[in-house]
């Protein structure tokens, strides 16, 4: 197994399991199934949870086993920080939900790489390792920390 990877998010070290693959939009896909059926477990990164902080609603606007294009919105997530749109990470098959999350959104807070897997994701895309997302987080960290300081300034 991979070792695991950090970035260290000025004093937090966000911990990038390295048994997974990463899309530019802070998600993790762990294989889920045989490697030849393309499917994976989904789910917030630490980097993510950290930027949206305490988590307290999850709502999907589509239904389960459904085909979805990439970027297209899948749902809702309500935090500390803002209501944001989910959208899908790649082109695919939306296979279903972490149903226990609707009820109760707390593991995507105290254990997003177990309990707190959003959905079932069936995709043939392209993903990026550990290391090609740990190099997306650096290239785009000095932007995020910009937008954090306006944040915390309004």
């Amino acid at each position: 197994m991979p070792d695991d990877l950090e970035f260290m998010m000025g004093n937090y070290a966000a911990r990038i399991p390295g048994d997974r693959l990463y899309s530019e939009n802070h998600l993790w896909f762990q294989p889920a199934g045989q490697a030849a059926e393309n499917l994976y477990r989904v789910g917030f990164s630490a980097y993510s949870v950290r930027l949206l902080q305490d988590v307290y609603f999850l709502s999907w606007n589509i239904d389960p086993d459904t085909r979805v294009r990439h970027k297209q919105e899948i749902g809702e997530i309500e935090s500390s920080k803002a209501v944001s749109s989910l959208y899908a990470p790649r082109d695919g098959h939306l296979v279903r939900f972490n149903e226990a999350l609707l009820a109760d959104p707390t593991p995507i807070n105290t254990d997003s790489y177990e309990a707190g897997w959003l959905f079932e994701f069936r995709t043939a895309a392209e993903l990026l390792t550990p290391a090609q997302y740990v190099a997306v987080l650096e290239a785009g960290w000095e932007k995020t920390q910009s937008v954090i300081k306006g944040q915390m300034n309004e």
